[in-house]
C-alpha cells in the first residue's frame, strides 16, 4: 500500500528533519486521529467486513478517515491498526493490488486499473462541458462516447468559470458536474475529473480566474499565501459536488486529477511548486475525495512519482504528431519509450496516459491549415499505427484528448486559438461523428470483448530477436497474458511512416507448437500506415478456442447463448484464422473463403482477396463465426443491454456498465448511430434506439433468447431471420429494413435566409463631445504583473481595472499647444489582436497583431501614430482613442505561471511633445465583479458600447435602428463599429437531430466580427487573419421551434469598404436525435441603466 498524502502542518523543515517545536504537538494529533479512524471503523464495520468498503460512510465520517489517513500512513501506528486488510482486502493485497488506504473500490498494479475487483483497460475520451453550453446535449456526447466502446470520460473544470470573482462560486447552468454525473452514469461511463486549478486546455490563463491574475501579487501555482487562499474555496466546491459521485457512493467517478503538466522542482525566484501542490491534494483529501489522485505529466519527466506532491497514479501526456497540419500527410515516428519509461519510472502502476493525442488545435492565421487537414494527419491511418502502438507498450489507462472538441465560445480561448475548438477530433464540433469515429470504434469494441488484453507482459520485439519476421522493414512486438497465455502480436512498418505495401510472414508460439504465418498464403499483407494484431491461443465466448487470428477481431464472447467471434479486415487482403469448432460437419468452402484442416482439430478459414459485406463463416448450435470487411465491419454497434429490474427488487447498481452491470449486447449493423438497446419487463420486446441519415438496412445479430418483438425509436419493424450455413434454422443474424419517417436530408430543411437587418453605430467614443466623466479613472502607478509598463507614469492594463475580456476601449487626454505631432505607443493584446487609434474623430491608423502559423507571432506593437493634418485643437482638451481586443491570457509559459499575468493593455505612452492630463478605461458592462449577465457568464461579452447596452440580447427594441444589410459595411465606408440586428424563426419537428452552422464569406477584408446567436457569443471572426468563417450552434442555443436574434458586431479597421455575408447553413439531418429536445435557455435584454 503505497503512503497517503498527509498534511503539511508544517512539522518538517526544508529538508525534511522534524522542527522541535511542532514534533509533540505532531504526535499528539497522530495520536488522536489514530482514535478517530479506529474508532469509526468500530462503529462502521464488522470484524469480517472489509476496512476500505466505505459506501457506506457518511461524507463527515469519510472526511476524518481521510485525514487519520494521512496520518497513519506515515506513522508506526499504521502497522496493527483496527482495520488491517483481512478478507476480500487479503486476497487482494496477496494479488500484489495497491490503494491508496481510503477505498477498495479502485485498486491498481503495474497492469491496470481494479475497479470493483475487475481489471479494467482504462480508454476515455477527453469532454470539456463549458465549450458545449447545453447541458440537455452532453446525454448526446456522452451516448457518441459510450457507443464507440470507449469506458470512460475525462473532463476539465474550468476555475475561471466557476469562480468569476473573488466572492463568487457559480456551479449552476453550463458550470453545473451534477447534470454530467447523471448523464454519465446513465450511460455507463466512468469519470476522471480534472479540475486544476490549472487545467492548460488553450483556454485564457489556463483556466486560472482573471482576478486571480489580477489581484494575486505572490506567484501563481505556487504556496504563496495569496495565491493559496484563492483556490482553496474553488477546490472545496469541487470536492463538494463531487464527492457525493464518487464511485464509493455509487457514482461515475473514479479518480481526480490534480493540477495539470507542471514540474516538481522550484523553478529561480519560485519556490514552492511541490508544496503547492501537496497542499491541493490535502485539500481534496480534507473535503472528502477518497478515489486515486492522479497526475498529468506534460512530458516524461518524473515529476510527482515520489517525493513531495506524489500522487497515487502518475500519468504523462504524449501528442507525438505535434500541432501542426499544414503538411498532413507527412508524419513523425511513434514515440518508441513509454514502456521502457514505464518500466523504469512507475512499473507498480499502470502505465497511464491522461492526454494521448486524438487531434490538435488550429491557430489562426492567414495560412493556418484548418481542422480539416488535422483530420487527414490525425485520421484512421494515425489511429491505427499510433493507438494501437500504446497496446503495443503496454498502456492501459488511456484518454483521448479530445473525443469532442467543442466550442471555445465567448471570450473563452487563449490567444493561440481561434472560436472552434473541434480539434478534429472523433465527433465534430457540430456533434457529428467525423472520419476518425469508425477506427476508434473497431478498437474499442476488440478492447471491450477481450478482458484477457487488460493484463499483459511485453515479452519483446522483433528487433531484439523475441520475434522473428520474415521482413526487416515490418516491426512486431509480443505481448503475453501471464496467466492465460494469450499472444498478441502487434505489427508495423518499422519506419512507421511508410507507405509502401508489404507482405510478412510471422513465426509464432502456439499450444500446437510453433507456427509460421500465414499457414495458407504466401504472405500477411500490410498497407502503409497499417497495424495490425495477430491472436495466438486466444479463447472467445464461454469455452471456445482460436489457435491464431490474422484478421481483427470486432467482438469476442457471447450473443443469446452462443460463443461469437466477429472478424474483418481489409477487403482487398486475404486473412486466416484457425478455430476449434463444436463440430466439423457442414463445413465446405465457397467462392472467397476457403476452409481446410490443421493439426490439432482446428479449422482454418481463409478469406480471400476480395471478401466484402457480412459473411457467416460458422454457425452451429453453440457457435458463431462472423467476417465482414472493416468498412462493413465499422457500420456495426454494440451497445450494453442493462438488467431488466425484477418486481419488488432495487435496480442493479452500475447496470449500464460494460463488465459490471452487464456482458450482454447485441450486434447492430447499418444504423448511423445505435444509443441504446433494452428489454422489456418481461424480456419479450427489444427496444433500439438511434439516429438515422437515410434508409437503412438493418442487420441484427445475436437478439437475445425470448424476444419476440423488435422496436426502432419505439416503432415495431419487421425483421428476417438468416438460416445458418449448417441448416441450423435458429441463426443469430437478423435483417430488418428502416425507413425515416421524414426526408433525412440536408435539400429538405431550407435555411432561413437573414435578412431585414438593421443597423446602430456602437463607438459613440470617438464622436465629438462624448462624455467618459463616468469612466474609470486609469491611474494606478503598480501592478501585480512581471511585466511592467515600458514607459508613462501610469500603468494602463485592463485588467488591473477589472476589465479583462474582449474589447477595452482608452481615452488619453491632453490640452493642445498645437505642438503636438504624434504619439507613441506599445500596444499588448495578445497573439492575433489589433488596435485602433483615433485622435478625436478621425482614425489615425489600426495595429495589427499576428499569430502563429506562419511563425510570426506578435502580441504586442510599438508604433509612432502620427496626427493627421489638422486633427489636433490648440487650447483645448484633445482625446486619443483606442480600441483594442484582449485575445485572452497567456498560459503557463516555460514553467513560470506568472506569464498568465498578462500585460493586457498600454505598455507605453508618451505624447510627443506634450503631456496627458489623465487617462481613462472602459470594458465590459460591471467589469469582472459586477458583470450582468449571470447566465452565459463572464467570458461572454467585451466592452463595445453595444456589449455594454446589450444590444446584443434577445428583446432588445431596435425600432430606431436604421435598415441596412450587414453586406453593405458601415456607412460611409470608414473604420469604426457598428451593430446589426436581424431575426428569423426556425420550425424543426422534435425528433430530427439537424446541426446548424453560420457562415460568413471567405474573403480577406480588413474587419473583425462577433457573432451573437439570442445573446450568446458563439464566434470571433477575423478577417484579415482567419482561417475561420464558419461557426456551428446548437440546438438550446438556437431555438429550433421559435424565434431566433441574431447580431453581428462589426469592427472596420480601415477607412475602407467591407462586404460581410451571412448565411445559415444545414450540416446534416438525423432523425432520432437525443432523447429531448434542449432547453433554451437566453435571458433577454433587461434596462441596464445608463451606458456609459
Amino acid at each position: 500500500m503505497p503512503k497517503a498524502q498527509g498534511l503539511n502542518l508544517g512539522f518538517e523543515s526544508a529538508d525534511g528533519s522534524a522542527q522541535k517545536k511542532g514534533y509533540k504537538r505532531a504526535g499528539a494529533l497522530v495520536a488522536g486521529l489514530s482514535l478517530l479512524f479506529i474508532s469509526a471503523c468500530a462503529r462502521h464495520w464488522s470484524v469480517d467486513t472489509p476496512c476500505a468498503s466505505t459506501s457506506q460512510l457518511s461524507d463527515s465520517t469519510m472526511r476524518v478517515l481521510a485525514l487519520a489517513t494521512s496520518f497513519l500512513s506515515a506513522s508506526s501506528l499504521w502497522k496493527g491498526a483496527a482495520c488491517s486488510p483481512s478478507g476480500r482486502d487479503a486476497e487482494l493485497s496477496s494479488k500484489g493490488l495497491n490503494s491508496n488506504g481510503l477505498t477498495d473500490l479502485v485498486q491498481w498494479d503495474g497492469y491496470s486499473l481494479v475497479i470493483k475487483g475487475q481489471r479494467v483497460y482504462l480508454w476515455s475520451g477527453e469532454f470539456h462541458t463549458w465549450r458545449l453550453p447545453v447541458p440537455d446535449l452532453w446525454p448526446d456526447i456522452l451516448q457518441k462516447v459510450k457507443a464507440a466502446g470507449l469506458n470512460a470520460i475525462s473532463i476539465y473544470v474550468h476555475w475561471g468559470l466557476s469562480h468569476p470573482s473573488r466572492n463568487t462560486l457559480d456551479f449552476g447552468g453550463y458550470r453545473a458536474l451534477q447534470p454530467l454525473f447523471d448523464a454519465a452514469k446513465d450511460a455507463g461511463l466512468w469519470v476522471v475529473v480534472r479540475p486544476g486549478p490549472y487545467i492548460n486546455a488553450e483556454t485564457t490563463a489556463g483556466g486560472i480566474p482573471h482576478w486571480v491574475t489580477t489581484e494575486v501579487h505572490g506567484h501563481l501555482r505556487t504556496n504563496d499565501t495569496d495565491y493559496h487562499d484563492t483556490w482553496v474555496p474553488y477546490i472545496k466546491a469541487i470536492s463538494e459536488v463531487t464527492r457525493g459521485n464518487q464511485i464509493t457512493k455509487g457514482g461515475p467517478v473514479i479518480a481526480v486529477q490534480v493540477e495539470n503538466e507542471y514540474i516538481q522542482a522550484d523553478s529561480p525566484g519560485q519556490p514552492g511548486k511541490a508544496k503547492y501542490m501537496a497542499e491541493v491534494e490535502q485539500a481534496f483529501r480534507a473535503n472528502g475525495i477518497v478515489v486515486p489522485l492522479t497526475f498529468n505529466d506534460a512530458y516524461r519527466g518524473n515529476n510527482y512519482v515520489k517525493g513531495e506532491g506524489s500522487v497515487d497514479i502518475y500519468g504523462f501526456d504524449s501528442y507525438p504528431q505535434s500541432f501542426d497540419c499544414s503538411h498532413p500527410d507527412v508524419w513523425k515516428e511513434v514515440e518508441k519509450e513509454y514502456h521502457p519509461y514505464h518500466m523504469a519510472t512507475n512499473p507498480n502502476q499502470p502505465l497511464y496516459i491522461p492526454e494521448f493525442q486524438g487531434g490538435a488545435f488550429d491557430p489562426w492565421g492567414p495560412i493556418a491549415p484548418g481542422y480539416d487537414s488535422c483530420r487527414i494527419l490525425l485520421g484512421p491511418e494515425f489511429e491505427s499505427v499510433f493507438y494501437k502502438h500504446l497496446w503495443a507498450s503496454n498502456a492501459k489507462m488511456v484518454n483521448f484528448y479530445m473525443i469532442y472538441g467543442g466550442t471555445s465560445w465567448g471570450y473563452l480561448a487563449f490567444p493561440g486559438v481561434y472560436t472552434s475548438y473541434d480539434y478534429s477530433a472523433a465527433i465534430l464540433e457540430n456533434r457529428e461523428i467525423g472520419s476518425k469515429y469508425t477506427e476508434l470504434k473497431r478498437q474499442s469494441l476488440f478492447l471491450r470483448s477481450t478482458p484477457d488484453f487488460y493484463k499483459t507482459d511485453v515479452v519483446g520485439n522483433s528487433t531484439d530477436g523475441t520475434v522473428s519476421l520474415s521482413d526487416p522493414t515490418v516491426f512486431a512486438t509480443l505481448l503475453k497474458n501471464p496467466d492465460s497465455g494469450t499472444r498478441y502480436y502487434i505489427t508495423r512498418h518499422t519506419n512507421s511512416s511508410s507507405l509502401e505495401n508489404t507482405s510478412f510472414t510471422l513465426k509464432v508460439g502456439t499450444s500446437q507448437g510453433a507456427l509460421t504465418l500465414p499457414q495458407a498464403n504466401a504472405g500477411i499483407a500490410l498497407a502503409g500506415r497499417e497495424s495490425k494484431l495477430i491472436m495466438a491461443d486466444f479463447k472467445f465466448g464461454a469455452s471456445s478456442r482460436g489457435l491464431y487470428t490474422t484478421a481483427s477481431v470486432l467482438f469476442s464472447g457471447q450473443l443469446a447463448g452462443k460463443d461469437t467471434l466477429f472478424l474483418h479486415g481489409d477487403s482487398k487482403q486475404s486473412h486466416e484464422a484457425a478455430l476449434l469448432l463444436s463440430s466439423q460437419s457442414h463445413i465446405s468452402s465457397s467462392d472467397t473463403v476457403k476452409v481446410s484442416q490443421i493439426a490439432g482439430g482446428y479449422s482454418l478459414f481463409n478469406v480471400l482477396p476480395g471478401t466484402s459485406g457480412v459473411v457467416t463463416l460458422w454457425e452451429s448450435k453453440t457457435q458463431l463465426i462472423i467476417y465482414a470487411d472493416s468498412e462493413t465491419a465499422g457500420k456495426f454497434w454494440a451497445p450494453v443491454i442493462a438488467p431488466t429490474p425484477s418486481k419488488g427488487k432495487s435496480p442493479v447498481e452500475f447496470a449500464n456498465y460494460w463488465q459490471f452491470g452487464s456482458n450482454q449486447t447485441v450486434l447492430v449493423g447499418g444504423p448511423y448511430l445505435v444509443r441504446e438497446a433494452s428489454l422489456s419487463s418481461l424480456g419479450t420486446r427489444l427496444d433500439l434506439k438511434g439516429d438515422l441519415s437515410g434508409e437503412t438496412m438493418l442487420t441484427l445479430i445475436g437478439i437475445p433468447k425470448g424476444v419476440t418483438g423488435l422496436t426502432w425509436n419505439g416503432d415495431s419493424i419487421q425483421t428476417v431471420q438468416s438460416t445458418s450455413e449448417n441448416g441450423d434454422s435458429e441463426s443469430l443474424v437478423t435483417t430488418a429494413v428502416l425507413r425515416p419517417k421524414l426526408e433525412a436530408s440536408a435539400a429538405a430543411f431550407k435555411p432561413p435566409v437573414l435578412k431585414n437587418w438593421r443597423y446602430a453605430d456602437s463607438l459613440p467614443e470617438v464622436k465629438k463631445g462624448y462624455d467618459d466623466s463616468h469612466w474609470v479613472v486609469a491611474d494606478h502607478k503598480s501592478t501585480n504583473s512581471p511585466r511592467k509598463p515600458y514607459y508613462g507614469s501610469s500603468v494602463l492594463y485592463g485588467c488591473d481595472y477589472g476589465f479583462c475580456e474582449g474589447a477595452v476601449l482608452w481615452r488619453g487626454h491632453f490640452t493642445a499647444t498645437g505642438k503636438e505631432k504624434s504619439v507613441n505607443l506599445t500596444i499588448n493584446g495578445g497573439e492575433a489582436f489589433a488596435a485602433s487609434v483615433w485622435i478625436n474623430d478621425q482614425l489615425i491608423k489600426t495595429t495589427y497583431g499576428n499569430s502563429t502559423n506562419n511563425f510570426n507571432i506578435i502580441e504586442e506593437t510599438d508604433e509612432v501614430y502620427v496626427f493627421p493634418k489638422g486633427s489636433v485643437v490648440a487650447g483645448r482638451d484633445n482625446v486619443i482613442t483606442i480600441i483594442q481586443d484582449n485575445m485572452g491570457l497567456d498560459e503557463t509559459q516555460a514553467w513560470d505561471a506568472d506569464t498568465s499575468k498578462s500585460p493586457r493593455g498600454i505598455r507605453g505612452y508618451k505624447l510627443n511633445d506634450g503631456v496627458f492630463t489623465q487617462w481613462k478605461v472602459q470594458g465590459k458592462k460591471g467589469g469582472y465583479n459586477q458583470f450582468p449577465d449571470k447566465v452565459r457568464g463572464i467570458f461572454n461579452e467585451g466592452g463595445l458600447y453595444g456589449e455594454r447596452a446589450g444590444w446584443h440580447l434577445p428583446q432588445f427594441k431596435v425600432n430606431s435602428w436604421v435598415s441596412r444589410s450587414l453586406s453593405s459595411g458601415l456607412p460611409g465606408n470608414t473604420a469604426g463599429v457598428g451593430f446589426f440586428q436581424t431575426e428569423f424563426d426556425l420550425n424543426i419537428p422534435a425528433g430530427q437531430d439537424v446541426p446548424i452552422s453560420f457562415v460568413f464569406d471567405s474573403k480577406y477584408q480588413p474587419y473583425r466580427a462577433l457573432l451573437f446567436v439570442n445573446g450568446w457569443l458563439m464566434g470571433r471572426r477575423v478577417a484579415n487573419l482567419g482561417p475561420q468563417y464558419k461557426f456551428p450552434v446548437h440546438e438550446g442555443i438556437l431555438n429550433y421551434r421559435g424565434k431566433n436574434t441574431v447580431v453581428v458586431a462589426l469592427w472596420v479597421m480601415e477607412n475602407t469598404g467591407v462586404s460581410p455575408e451571412l448565411s445559415l447553413s444545414i450540416d446534416g439531418v438525423y432523425e432520432g436525435g437525443v432523447a429531448k429536445a434542449p432547453a433554451v435557455t437566453n435571458p433577454p435584454w433587461i434596462d441596464r441603466g445608463p451606458i456609459v
